[in-house]
């Protein structure tokens, strides 16, 4: 491994945000149109667009954008009032919805839709397809956009942050330098926004440096495992939108699946699986590929074609576990910092308004010159007296309803939507996710579920990673950190039976017979970077970490 020390170079902005999903980009479009608007009235040109740094680790834009996705328009058009008339890829208007409940081989629709699922007035989208508009218009403002680049740490002084450093390119896998060596850079802001999705990496070392989680619930989250079909013609509408819950999870979990019908006979079909049970064998994909085959959506794909795969974490924790989103000189918006309506199942909204909030909140700073704490808290402010928080607290105690199954977490749903989301008591408490494990040992004896994937309607873990298009180099170090291997062979092969293997949706981690002993061993080439792994290890000894920047899933129309 080498050891010569990293000569790097060093960039000035106003403002770095990393992430070029929906919150960083309505960050940085509403603080250029708040920029525009100034310095058109002022004739002052102090702040400027192009001062605005945006770096995305996908090679393009929205590659690494992946939800459902039913789409509540509201953040869109406060962002941007016109966003029909400009083209916004919204070409899929919710037309019906519904909600069943499954059992092995039935479909029992509900007789009303719940209120939470009535969905008249959204959108199914592509968010990768709405990302890519938003950069479009971000650049034409002038903003400064850079793919392909990562965050890998930040930059401190004096426990303020004062900005990034991104990703070293042509390292190996041992560490050495390769011909092709490109040192990241220092790009140092005035503000920096951390704008990652679900589980950032930067965001968590921001929240564990200065304990930003205190005082809060720890935050859940659930797995979204999801497939786009091409089916024959006729078989459902565009803007169909069902829901299930039931089969395939059993009532000791949370979750359910869908099916939304798109435009050119293709169907949005997945299954949300909540990462909080008992069963350590229990398998996301496994537990998709069961769903594919019962009755209700089986007549829905046969003869059809499978064109893209892909999986996500969702933050689910509510508004009890969002945590503080400001320091000196930085803030956390969008799925970063837990802003999602677990109810409703929407958070691309909240993303984009959370990311305008940001933006004005910046705007003050820096035309006052103060990026401190004192000016950057009223983020927070902003974030209460909005229409984010009127949605989070109608619902701030829906998800903990569900910590001990279904059936109780229906009941608790039932008394919080009449009590205004309080339920029993006005803050519920839950457990990180990895806690609900069991041991081998407090579980029936049991094996994981089989399936035999026939390619056809179903497929195994590797087959759905290629139609996710991941792509990573090869010869670079390992970006899942295994602080203690010897734990994988000797504790967790005996006490959880490795979970690793089966909540990867990606078959990263794979435990082979090797010297009399299983041992780990890690295909990092596979990673969909929904970063399950670095949320339910029962050891807490798993840490994902960008990948050299441009590798990943390429989500194209996902």
């Amino acid at each position: 491994m080498s050891t010569e020390k990293i000569e790097r170079e060093q960039l000035e902005a106003d403002v770095v945000i990393v992430g070029a999903g929906p919150a960083g980009l309505a960050c940085a479009l509403r603080l250029a149109e708040l920029i525009a608007n100034h310095n058109r009235e002022s004739g002052n040109s102090s702040l400027s667009a192009e001062n605005i740094y945006v770096i995305e680790k996908a090679d393009e834009l929205g590659m690494h954008s992946l939800s459902g996705a039913v789409m509540d328009p509201r953040g869109l058009r406060e962002l941007v009032p016109d966003c029909e008339k400009q083209g916004a890829p919204l070409d899929t208007p919710v037309t019906d919805d519904a909600a069943y409940f499954l059992t092995a081989k039935r479909a029992l629709r509900f007789p009303i839709t719940p209120p939470p699922l009535r969905n008249h007035g959204n959108y199914v989208v592509s968010l990768a397809r709405l990302v890519q508009w938003l950069g479009q218009r971000a650049e034409q403002a002038g903003i400064n956009i850079f793919t392909g680049f990562a965050g890998s740490a930040l930059l401190l002084e004096d426990r303020r942050v004062v900005g990034i450093q991104t990703d070293d390119k042509g390292i190996d896998k041992n560490g050495n330098r390769k011909s092709n060596f490109q040192a990241g850079y220092e790009l140092r802001a005035r503000v920096t926004v951390l704008a990652e999705g679900p589980r950032g990496s930067l965001t968590r070392q921001l929240i564990d440096r200065f304990k930003l989680d205190e005082g809060r619930n720890p935050q859940v989250y659930a797995l979204g495992v999801k497939e786009i079909w091409e089916v024959p013609g006729g078989r459902i509408q565009p803007g169909t939108v069902w829901h299930t819950m039931g089969y395939p999870l059993g009532s000791d979990m949370y979750g359910g699946g869908w099916v939304y019908g798109l435009q050119d006979s293709r169907i949005s079909v997945g299954l949300v699986s909540g990462l909080q049970y008992a069963n350590p064998l229990f398998d996301p994909h496994t537990a998709f590929q069961q769903f594919k085959l019962h009755p209700f959506v089986r007549r829905l794909l046969e003869g059809g074609k499978l064109l893209r795969y892909g999986a996500k974490t969702i933050p689910e924790g509510g508004y009890w576990a969002i945590p503080q989103t400001f320091v000196d000189g930085a803030l956390i918006v969008g799925d970063s910092g837990g802003f999602l309506d677990s109810q409703r199942l929407k958070g691309i909204h909240m993303a984009l308004k959370t990311g305008m909030l940001a933006a004005e909140t910046i705007f003050e700073a820096l035309r006052s010159g103060d990026t401190s704490t004192r000016v950057l808290k009223t983020f927070g402010e902003r974030v209460e007296t909005s229409w984010v928080k009127k949605q989070l607290w109608r619902v701030r105690n829906f998800h903990q309803g569900f910590e001990h199954g279904l059936w109780r977490g229906l009941a608790h749903a039932a008394l919080q939507q009449i009590t205004g989301g309080r339920g029993l008591r006005n803050r519920y408490r839950n457990r990180a996710g990895h806690e609900h494990y069991k041991r081998l040992s407090e579980l029936p004896p049991a094996k994981p579920t089989p399936i035999q994937p026939d390619g056809v309607l179903t497929f195994d873990k590797v087959t759905d990673v290629y139609h996710s298009g991941t792509r990573h180099e090869e010869d670079q170090p390992v970006h899942l950190l295994v602080q203690d291997t010897d734990i994988c062979s000797n504790r967790c092969v005996a006490e959880y039976g490795n979970p690793c293997q089966y909540f990867c949706p990606a078959a990263v981690y794979e435990m082979v017979e090797s010297e009399g002993r299983k041992q780990l061993r890690l295909n990092p080439s596979n990673c969909v970077h929904c970063k399950a792994c670095d949320i339910m290890d029962p050891y807490e000894i798993i840490t994902w970490v960008p990948p050299e920047g441009g590798g990943g899933p390429h989500y194209e129309g996902m």
